[in-house]
């Protein structure tokens, strides 16, 4: 049974960590989250969340680790590398049809790191709004404003790259 939810959820897992830790370290972070879950699966409770929010807040908690943990503060955080689009178990091959995901990619590792989160969550993963509330553990009107502000910084910073048909 686990397999079967492995194969669910590593392609979204994969992609929220890529775009939030150095590309070098995302499959290894993966496989640690994967881990995680693994162990604490008993402590899952489904009336109190959805299972992919459970496990995107332990994908969230562990990202969170790995920069808390870091002892070279200086390294570029998100490389500009694209992922393989040929990745085993790979159900989706073009999310990001509308925008390059190295432009994308580029533009987000320069707004805050929540505002990232929410963007990951809210229009690459296509969470609901109580989803990611649930995974940050904000009301849904907080995280709406975040929201707003989160493509109002990403509107810019693609119109600073030179992206401005937004």
């Amino acid at each position: 049974a686990f397999s079967k939810l492995y194969d669910v959820f590593v392609d979204y897992i994969y992609k929220y960590v890529y775009y939030r830790v150095k590309s070098a370290d995302a499959e290894d972070l993966v496989v640690t989250i994967f881990l995680k879950v693994w162990e604490n699966i008993h402590k899952y409770k489904a009336k109190k969340c959805s299972f992919s929010s459970w496990i995107f807040k332990v994908a969230h908690n562990l990202v969170v680790d790995y920069y808390r943990n870091s002892k070279d503060k200086n390294f570029d955080e998100l490389s500009i590398d694209v992922p393989s689009q040929n990745r085993e178990h790979n159900p989706i091959k073009n999310i990001e049809k509308g925008l390059d995901q190295k432009i994308l990619k580029q533009a987000l590792r320069k707004i805050k790191k929540n505002y990232q989160d929410i963007i990951i969550y809210k229009f690459i993963h296509e969470f609901t709004n109580a989803e990611i509330a649930q995974i940050l553990k904000k009301s849904e009107g907080s995280l709406r404003i975040l929201q707003h502000r989160a493509l109002k910084a990403l509107k810019r910073e693609l119109e600073e790259i030179g992206i401005d048909d937004m």
